[in-house]
């Protein structure tokens, strides 16, 4: 009952340790997957305020070389501190994302060689013959892989608002690189007071590219982020830089390319106001995407957080589930399991001893009374209580049907005996009457048939003591004085009928006990009776005996007949075993009854045996107990001493004369 309680339990619980671990271990990894996101955010924005400083530092660079490499070298390599701070900063996270396996490490890997080539990107910018338009390409490139980190921040993750935040701040970033590569070009054109094709066409560009990627930051990010770029992006200086720049490609679009300054707006060589005007513009939009990078990181982290929180409160969910599923499994294992094993305890209890030990005191009681019956103690009111009060009904019942079985046996019993003391009081009248007949007649053939109805009434006297003995009824007459053992043998024969084919090999010198003699006589009829009764009449029945180390007298009664089976030996000697109890095999077997009783009465052991010829050997053992020491005479029932056969004989109302005893060497033993 306990396995399949626990497999009833256990299973579901399996199954939801199962769906709560891959619950926590998804919430495990999308939290690492956000610290990740995380990281890479923290470092995309520092990247940002790189690609923001390379940036200043690529416009400085490209009007020093529109200058002719001969003015504002000081700008350039002043720009050059704050640059290679940030890339001592940014230089140890971007090794470490290279290194690992992470998704982002290509992009990582691009960076660090760009960072490695820094120097010598600025010395060809600085000493070598490159124009304007080749310098800024060269910056380009480099403020492009610092951005391409910026679209790969996410991922991994599955926040819809991460990921539209990270296009927005990407959206951003490229278009605050081209707000500033307009800054380098028209910075330069206005340093030679021309637009160079390809520079004019960049320029163009740059612009149309910048209003793309506007467009997409405002479709990406969230409102208040809209509304902060126009907060911040606006103003007077943004404003002129719109016009100056507007004014430019107008002087260039007349087709005048000297013209395309402009002193009295601040188009001027030097391109200080116009520098000035487009880097307020330039560092407003820096100051929004360092606010979309912070919500990125804000955001991962928030994520990273509500995922560690949902792997914990699932875990300590299912914790707590684990143990209610095991206090409610041990509360109902107990509440099931111990009435189950205290009825299952108690019933083998009362179906292995109880029951059996009231039945036999209720079958070795003389009286019987009413027999309470304990209750199991399972007072539940549920299916187990009511299996342990149906099973108290059916002990009850037992304890009842005992009781009813035993009044019937007592009932029987005295039956027995009442009709055993009559027919013996009419037996011994009857003999006595026979006494009377033979003491008067002189006609031999008459009285040898008084011999013979003396000999009848006798074996009917001897049926009739059988009801006394399986009534469990002490026999009516009893002897005070050992009496041989040959005389007990021969005082059997006068009992059973054709006692002529007996032949008697007892041993002289041996007595038994006054008080087991009749009893002793009574067992050895039956005995030979039984043997007589189941062996061919032109056969003889052999009763021997010997003495046998450790005391006491071994007889053997042996016949030819039809034997037994191996079951039926079986079955018989465990009755001759214990005084069986009187069911209906009586009615079949009475003599084997009467033998087991009156053997255990005394002690004695009898058993049968098959016998090497054919037919059964019954042995029966008296213990030196029940042997006596031979007297001369012996007492009567009624306390007179006889001291002859004859007057042995008479005490047992058989007057038929006795078979001479037959001297006839041993038997082997069986």
């Amino acid at each position: 009952m306990r396995s399949k309680l626990l497999v009833l339990v256990v299973i579901p619980t399996l199954a939801a340790l199962v769906l709560g671990g891959l619950r926590v271990t998804t919430s495990i990894a999308s939290a690492g997957d956000y610290a990740q996101v995380n990281e890479v955010a923290v470092l995309a924005s520092r990247l940002t305020a790189l690609a923001h400083e390379v940036e200043v530092e690529r416009d400085y660079t490209a009007r020093f070389v529109a200058l002719g490499r001969k003015a504002g070298r000081t700008e350039v390599t002043d720009q050059y501190e704050p640059v290679n701070k940030l890339v001592a900063e940014v230089k140890g996270s971007v090794d470490a994302l290279a290194t690992s396996d992470s998704p982002q490490a290509p992009e990582a890997l691009r960076i660090k060689n760009r960072l490695n080539e820094l120097d010598t990107a600025r010395k060809n910018a600085m000493d070598s013959q490159l124009d304007v338009n080749s310098v800024i390409e060269l910056y380009d490139r480099f403020i492009t892989d610092l951005l391409s980190l910026n679209d790969t921040i996410d991922q991994g993750a599955v926040d819809k608002e991460l990921s539209a935040s990270v296009s927005g701040f990407a959206a951003l970033a490229r278009a605050k690189q081209y707000v500033s590569t307009q800054r380098a070009l028209l910075v330069a054109a206005l340093a030679t007071r021309e637009f160079g094709r390809v520079e004019l066409d960049a320029f163009i560009a740059a612009r149309a590219q910048k209003n793309s990627e506007l467009a997409t930051f405002r479709a990406q990010v969230p409102l208040e982020l809209r509304q902060a770029y126009d907060d911040t992006v606006s103003g007077k200086a943004n404003d002129r830089a719109e016009i100056l720049a507007a004014r430019a490609l107008f002087l260039q679009s007349l087709g005048q390319p000297r013209n395309v300054s402009d002193p009295k707006l601040g188009l001027t060589r030097d391109g200080k106001d116009w520098f000035a005007a487009i880097s307020e513009t330039v560092d407003g939009m820096r100051k929004v995407e360092t606010r979309v990078a912070d919500s990125i990181v804000l955001r991962s982290r928030t994520l990273e957080g509500a995922e560690q929180q949902s792997a914990i409160i699932v875990a300590v969910g299912i914790l707590i589930l684990l143990i209610l599923v095991l206090l409610v499994t041990v509360f109902m294992a107990r509440s099931l399991s111990g009435p189950l094993r205290r009825l299952r305890r108690e019933a083998l209890f009362i179906a292995g001893r109880r029951l059996p030990d009231t039945v036999r005191q209720l079958r070795e009681a003389d009286s019987v009374e009413n027999v309470d019956v304990q209750p199991i103690g399972v007072a539940s009111q549920d299916e187990i209580g009511e299996v342990a009060r149906a099973f108290d009904e059916i002990h009850r019942e037992a304890v009842r049907l005992a009781g009813e079985e035993a009044r019937l046996r007592s009932n029987v019993n005295a039956m027995f005996v009442n009709l055993s003391r009559r027919s013996q009081t009419l037996v011994e009248r009857q003999i006595t009457l026979i006494d009377g007949l033979e003491q008067g007649e002189q006609d031999e053939q008459r009285l040898g048939n008084l011999f013979k109805l003396d000999h009848l009434a006798t074996r009917m006297r001897r049926n009739s003591e059988n009801l006394l003995v399986l009534a469990g009824q002490e026999p009516p007459r009893r002897w005070s004085k050992p009496v041989k053992l040959v005389d007990v043998a021969r005082a059997s024969l006068s009992e059973v009928e054709n006692y002529e084919r007996v032949v008697l090999q007892v041993p002289d010198g041996v007595a038994v006990a006054g008080q087991a003699v009749n009893d002793v006589i009574h067992l050895l009829a039956e005995l030979i009776e039984n043997a007589l009764s189941f062996s061919p009449r032109e056969t003889r029945v052999t009763v021997s005996g010997s003495r046998i180390d450790g005391g006491g007298v071994m007889l053997s009664i042996s016949d030819s007949g039809i034997g037994m089976t191996p079951d039926e030996l079986t079955i018989a000697n465990d009755r001759l075993m214990d005084a069986p109890t009187v069911d209906v095999s009586v009615s079949r077997r009475m003599g084997l009854f009467v033998v087991a009783r009156l053997a255990h009465r005394h002690g004695i052991r009898v058993q049968l045996r098959p016998h090497g010829t054919g037919g059964l050997t019954a042995m029966v053992l008296m213990p030196e107990a029940l042997l006596g020491s031979q007297s001369p005479a012996y007492a009567t029932p009624g306390g007179n001493s006889m001291g002859t056969l004859d007057s042995f004989d008479e005490g047992f109302g058989a007057r038929t004369p006795m078979p001479p005893m037959q001297q006839q060497p041993p038997m082997p033993p069986v």
